[in-house]
């Protein structure tokens, strides 16, 4: 499980940081908005731990941000704001969980499992986007209700693009979750199976069902 930490405060960071590296968990550590803008945009995390005071913004606006850009992974808030009002709107943005400052490193830990073992459990099994239909349990996709041939690759490709619908995927991301490999910029291998979803899945005068964005991946539409 991999997950990110969003906190300005070096050693309240580091101190989460190492107690979740000593339970396994594979962790990225950033100290502001545009940082965790860009390991989000860079890599695929199971969970989010967000301070709320960082130095280049609000995380509360971060958080915004991410849901409305479709990312669905649960966030825990770790904030010295532990007024009610504060808790309550965290919540309704988006967070899974509200911990004040501060706090036992025993209990964030208890509800970083709490929150995967809850998300897991309410992953939905059949994933549906224009038409495409994809049932992650049979291991089958179709379009219209006509069944489509998918190799592992392209299945792969295919759920991660329909579990972030309008999310723009990057290279290395894409990379990360499909292949388990960094993205080698000499290959164009993605680039090959984007296009076989592409001709499997699109209508003939219908619109573009994967964008591709400049300089940064690719987008279902």
């Amino acid at each position: 499980m991999k997950v990110l930490i969003v906190e300005d405060e070096r050693k309240v960071g580091q101190f989460v940081e190492r107690a979740l590296a000593e339970q396994s968990y594979t962790v990225q550590l950033v100290r502001s908005c545009a940082e965790a803008r860009d390991a989000l945009a860079e890599s695929a995390f199971d969970a989010v731990i967000l301070d709320l005071g960082l130095p280049d913004g609000d995380g509360l606006e971060l958080l915004r941000e991410w849901r409305a850009a479709g990312f669905n992974e649960p966030v825990l808030i770790l904030s010295a704001r532990d007024a009610v009002e504060d808790r309550i709107r965290g919540l309704n943005l988006g967070a899974d969980d509200y911990l004040p400052k501060p706090f036992s490193v025993d209990e964030v830990l208890a509800r970083v499992r709490s929150l995967l073992r809850r998300h897991a459990g309410t992953k939905a099994t059949v994933l549906r986007h224009a038409g495409i239909k994809l049932d992650l349990l049979a291991r089958n996709a179709s379009l219209d209700d006509q069944p489509v041939e998918l190799t592992s690759r392209e299945f792969a490709l295919l759920e991660l693009f329909m579990a972030n619908p309008g999310r723009v995927l990057t290279r290395t991301l894409i990379a990360e979750k499909v292949w388990e490999a960094p993205y080698d910029m000499e290959t164009n291998l993605i680039d090959v199976y984007v296009r076989r979803l592409r001709q499997k899945f699109e209508r003939p005068e219908g619109p573009a069902l994967i964008r591709t964005v400049r300089g940064s991946g690719y987008q279902l539409a």
